[in-house]
């Protein structure tokens, strides 16, 4: 017989299943923004079971009332609040609500974001202003909010900046949340040293390839033009939502608290690929089954 072909990563522990102890996070409150759908309510789960009480924020009723029912499906307390994190005032409001419903959160996810596959030429400044306004400006504001808040009290606290590895290698498709993201990685390095002193960690977390019922119809469907997507993974696999969730209840936890100013990536070393001769160049137009540039068409996203 021959040696074995390919095997890839093992498949993870199955949900539910955590390496830290249970417990971990109780008598504590964790806001996560974003956090009804995806990723976000992932993350917001794994908290929930290890004993965290739950603020999820975002834009959409409909989100929260979805992610309020998975969180309190795992055994969590939890509020949900309306929140636009362009806006100062309403993540001013939004923090206050969580501080009634279970004192001031121990931690935060800065988990929304705004994004959509485009050529950078079709982008409009409407849509390069919303999705850095969003993913970037709304970053920092809430960091700023909570930091301010601990910051004023003398307590210890810990946030999490959900980024991208793009930030690092540039994202042809995805100039907008690519710029955005890269600034969103530069804060976790400035503000980890700038609020260490006071006892506040700031740590990030890139996802790989992980699909999940709730991602954008646009990138959904680059996605199904993509056959075998495991299969164009190191990992042979793609990745589950919830071992997302393990890294950031880990980093958030006790036994990280000498973790901050990293950024840590969770994808199977998807990011870190080559090839040993540089494959053909698809421009990004064409991979999106868009015709030639046309300045007069229907072009630019508003």
């Amino acid at each position: 017989m021959g040696p074995p072909g390919p095997m890839g990563l093992p498949t993870p522990p199955p949900l539910g299943a955590s390496a830290l102890p249970t417990g971990t996070f109780d008598g504590q409150s964790v806001l996560v923004t974003g956090g009804g759908t995806g990723l976000g309510l992932a993350i917001a789960v794994e908290f929930a079971r290890l004993g965290a009480s739950l603020v999820l924020a975002s834009r959409s009723p409909e989100h929260l009332a979805a992610g309020a029912e998975a969180v309190q499906a795992a055994g969590a307390q939890v509020a949900t609040v309306g929140c636009d994190i362009r806006n100062p005032e309403a993540i001013a409001t939004a923090f206050d609500a969580a501080t009634e419903a279970f004192g001031m959160p121990s931690v935060l996810i800065n988990n929304a974001a705004a994004n959509f596959p485009s050529p950078a030429e079709d982008l409009s400044p409407n849509a390069w202003r919303t999705v850095v306004d969003i993913t970037l400006n709304g970053t920092f504001l809430c960091s700023r909010e909570f930091a301010r808040r601990h910051l004023s009290a003398g307590t210890p606290a810990s946030i999490l900046n959900v980024a991208a590895s793009y930030a690092w290698t540039g994202g042809p498709g995805f100039a907008h949340s690519a710029a955005a993201k890269a600034g969103v990685v530069n804060l976790v390095e400035t503000l980890a040293v700038e609020w260490g002193p006071a006892g506040i960690r700031v740590n990030g977390l890139v996802p790989g390839l992980m699909p999940h019922g709730d991602m954008t119809t646009d990138i959904r469907e680059s996605l199904d033009r993509t056959p075998d997507l495991g299969s164009r993974q190191p990992a042979l696999r793609v990745g589950e939502p919830h071992e997302l969730g393990w890294a950031a209840t880990f980093l958030a936890s006790p036994y990280a608290r000498f973790v901050s100013g990293h950024t840590m990536v969770v994808d199977g070393a998807n990011w870190q690929r080559r090839t040993l001769t540089s494959p053909p160049v698809i421009p990004v137009r064409e991979q999106m089954g868009r015709g030639p540039f046309d300045p007069g068409g229907s072009g630019p996203r508003n």
